[in-house]
């Protein structure tokens, strides 16, 4: 259990500082049902957040029973608030069960 640090009389809560270093390679990897435009609307969103991504570097990986797709996109991170918007957009589309 970890003991909460005082805070500054000067300012509101504290941020935690990223343990990323930006702008740097970012993968995330996406889970879903297998089902045709999986991949297509992963690369479109991941476009939408680093319009140089470049989709020949996108790995596959299907469940043992074929039922589901991982797939992985390598993103150029340029910020923390990039990478939670892409999260959360991916999070909420419709094929898409996991972001990790």
């Amino acid at each position: 259990m970890s003991t909460p640090e005082a805070p500054d009389s000067n300012s509101g809560p504290t941020r935690v500082e990223s343990l990323i270093e930006y702008p740097c390679k970012f993968p995330i990897k996406v889970m879903g049902t297998k089902v045709e435009g999986l991949v297509h609307a992963v690369t479109l969103i991941t476009k939408q957040f680093d319009p140089e991504f470049d989709a020949s570097t996108i790995e596959l990986r299907e469940s043992k029973g074929g039922k589901y797709l991982g797939v992985t996109v390598t993103v150029n991170a340029t910020s923390r608030e990039q990478l939670d918007e892409l999260y959360r957009t991916l999070s909420t589309h419709p094929m898409v069960k996991v972001v990790l």
